[in-house]
C-alpha cells in the first residue's frame, strides 16, 4: 500500500513539473523605439549567442564584475512626396525628396547598478522644394548621452536616477514623445528619477528641450523650453485595465497661437485608462490645462480615445478600430483667456504619416481597419474626418504654429484624409513601409484658397 501511495505521489509531482511552462533561457528582446530599453545581458550564456551580430550585442569587458558593452544602430531611408505643403496652392512639389537617418549607439553596463548610454545621429535631406524643414536635417550630433544608477529597495522595489541627454516618451506619446516619424528625433537634457514597485512606475522629470540645429555637434539646450512633472503608470486589473496619472509643466518662451505670441506657462493634469480584455482593446485619455499666456490665463482640455475589436478566428485577424478625439480651441481671441489646447511634445505623425494637422482646436473621427495578410505583411485602411472645435480659432501644425487663421472663414468642417498603408517585415531587423494619403479639403480650407493634398511615403528601416 505504501509503495502504491509513493508511486502515485511521484506520478503527480512529475505531471506538475511537466505542466509548468519552460523557462526561456535566452529572452531575446524586441527592438525598442528607444534603444536603451533593450537588455542583452542574457548573452552572458554562450549557448544563447545564436545570431550573426551577437558578438557586438554582448562584449564582455570585466566578466567578474558583470561589465559589458552592447553596440547597435538604426538606418532609415525614406522618400516622401507632399504635393501641397500647408494645403497651399502656391507651393507645389511634384518630385518629392529623400530623408536619410543614421543612428549608432553604445550601451555600457557596469554591474547591475551602473550604466552609461551614448547615441549619435545623422539626419540628412535631399531634394525638397524650399529646403529642409526644422525636423528634416541635423547633419551630425549627440542625440543621447546619459548615465544612470539603480538600487534595490528591499525585495519589492527599486530606485533609479538618470542624468544627461535622453529620449522620453510617456503613455501613448500624445503629450511627450520621441518624434519618430520626422527625420530628426527629439531628446531632452536633464534628470529623470524613477521608483518601480509591483508593476507600477513613478517618474519625476526636470528637462530642457534639446535644440535641433543643422550643423555638426551644435545642438545645445533650449533654455526657453522646459518640461517638468511626474508620471505614474501601472496595472489595475492585469491586461484588462491599466492606469496612468500625471502632472506635467511646460515653460515655453515666444509660443505662437492664433491669439498672438507670448511666453507660455502651462500645467497639464491628466489620466489615461487602457487595456486589452480578450478581443477588445481600448485607450482613453483626459487632460485639463491651466496657466498663463503672457498676461492672459489658460483654460484648455482634451478627450482622446482609441477603441478596437480583433476578429481572431478569421484568417486575416481583422481589427476594426475607431479613434475619436477632441481638443479645445479659443472661443474669444480678443479676451483675456487662451482656450487652445497645447499637445506639448507630441509624436510627429499624430493623425497620419503626412502630419498635416496638429491636435489643437480640432474634432476628429478616425475609423480604421487592420488586416494581417501574411505573418509578415499588414494592410491598414483608414479615413479621418476633421472639424474645428471653435470656429474662432485656427487650425495648427503639429509644431504648434497656425496654418490657417480662425478669421479666414466661419465653416467648421476642415476636411477628410483617406490613407492606405502596407507594412512588410521579412526579418526581425528589416521593415519596409509604403503609404498613400489624399486629404480632401473641406469648406474651411477651400474658402481660405487652400487645396487638396497628396502624400506618398516609402521607407526602409534596418536595425542591428
Amino acid at each position: 500500500m505504501k509503495r502504491v501511495l509513493l508511486c502515485a505521489l511521484f506520478s503527480l509531482a512529475a505531471r506538475e513539473v511537466d505542466a509548468q511552462e519552460p523557462v526561456d533561457r535566452c529572452p531575446r528582446p524586441d527592438f525598442a523605439l528607444s534603444r536603451y530599453q533593450e537588455d542583452y545581458g542574457f548573452l552572458r550564456d554562450p549557448a544563447c549567442r545564436t545570431e550573426l551580430l551577437d558578438p557586438i550585442k554582448y562584449i564582455p569587458l570585466v566578466p567578474s564584475l558583470d561589465t559589458y558593452l552592447s553596440l547597435g544602430g538604426d538606418l532609415r531611408e525614406r522618400y516622401e512626396l507632399l504635393d501641397h505643403p500647408n494645403f497651399s496652392k502656391a507651393d507645389r512639389d511634384t518630385d518629392g525628396y529623400l530623408l536619410q537617418r543614421y543612428m549608432v549607439h553604445a550601451d555600457l553596463h557596469a554591474g547591475p547598478h551602473l550604466r552609461g548610454f551614448v547615441q549619435l545621429k545623422s539626419s540628412l535631406e535631399d531634394g525638397r522644394t524650399g529646403g529642409p524643414r526644422p525636423t528634416d536635417e541635423d547633419r551630425l550630433d549627440l542625440h543621447q548621452a546619459f548615465a544612470d544608477g539603480r538600487i534595490g529597495i528591499g525585495d519589492v522595489a527599486s530606485f533609479s536616477l538618470r542624468a544627461g541627454r535622453q529620449e522620453v516618451a510617456f503613455g501613448s506619446s500624445r503629450l511627450v514623445s520621441v518624434r519618430e516619424s520626422p527625420n530628426v528625433r527629439r531628446s531632452f537634457d536633464g534628470l529623470r528619477a524613477t521608483v518601480a514597485a509591483k508593476g507600477w512606475r513613478l517618474d519625476g522629470i526636470g528637462f530642457l528641450s534639446a535644440e535641433t540645429r543643422r550643423g555638426e555637434f551644435d545642438d545645445g539646450s533650449d533654455r526657453g523650453e522646459r518640461l517638468w512633472g511626474a508620471y505614474a503608470t501601472g496595472p489595475v486589473l492585469g491586461k484588462g485595465l491599466g492606469l496612468d496619472l500625471y502632472l506635467l509643466g511646460l515653460r515655453r518662451d515666444d509660443a505662437e497661437f492664433d491669439q498672438g505670441t507670448h511666453n507660455e506657462r502651462r500645467r497639464s493634469i491628466g489620466t489615461r485608462i487602457f487595456g486589452a480584455p480578450g478581443a477588445w482593446d481600448y485607450n482613453f485619455e483626459l487632460v485639463y490645462q491651466w496657466g498663463s499666456f503672457g498676461p492672459d490665463d489658460i483654460d484648455a482640455w482634451t478627450v482622446a480615445s482609441d477603441t478596437g475589436y480583433t476578429i481572431r478566428p478569421l484568417p486575416t485577424q481583422p481589427r476594426l478600430g475607431l479613434r475619436a478625439d477632441i481638443t479645445s480651441g479659443d472661443h474669444h481671441p480678443s479676451d483675456s483667456k487662451l482656450q487652445t489646447f497645447d499637445p506639448l511634445f507630441p509624436k510627429g505623425a499624430y493623425f497620419s504619416e503626412a502630419g498635416l494637422i496638429g491636435p489643437q482646436n480640432h474634432i476628429d473621427l478616425h475609423p480604421m481597419l487592420d488586416l494581417h495578410l501574411l505573418d509578415q505583411l499588414q494592410l491598414t485602411l483608414a479615413w479621418d474626418f476633421f472639424w474645428r472645435e471653435s470656429t474662432h480659432d485656427a487650425i495648427y501644425r503639429i509644431s504648434g504654429s497656425p496654418i490657417v487663421p480662425g478669421n479666414a472663414d466661419d465653416d467648421r468642417f476642415v476636411g477628410s484624409d483617406g490613407a492606405v498603408t502596407i507594412t512588410w517585415q521579412p526579418e526581425r531587423q528589416v521593415e519596409i513601409v509604403g503609404t498613400y494619403e489624399h486629404f480632401f479639403a473641406g469648406p474651411f480650407l477651400r474658402d481660405a484658397s487652400r487645396d487638396d493634398v497628396n502624400f506618398v511615403g516609402i521607407w526602409l528601416n534596418l536595425k542591428i
